[in-house]
């Protein structure tokens, strides 16, 4: 199973912050920074319980399935 490094985007940006602008390209970027579904979770619930913007929540479900996908693709070797 390959594993992904832990995110730090909860710390440098927040839910609170990277969810509070309507700049889609702002909050695809922070999305895109995210490496590990508990983060992709914090976020999803920040959003479920403050704006639950369907478009928000979809760009965070498309994350969360990248993710399962990577960490259960076998390890190759070089």
């Amino acid at each position: 199973m390959r594993q992904l490094a832990p995110t730090r985007i909860a710390e440098a940006l927040p839910p609170e912050r990277l969810l509070e602008t309507n700049q889609q390209r702002l909050i695809r970027g922070g999305i895109v920074c995210m490496h590990d579904i508990l983060t992709v979770q914090q976020y999803v619930a920040y959003e479920n319980q403050h704006e639950g913007r369907r478009w928000v929540l979809r760009m965070l479900a498309a994350r969360a399935a990248v993710l399962r996908e990577l960490e259960t693709e076998p390890e190759t070797e070089d």
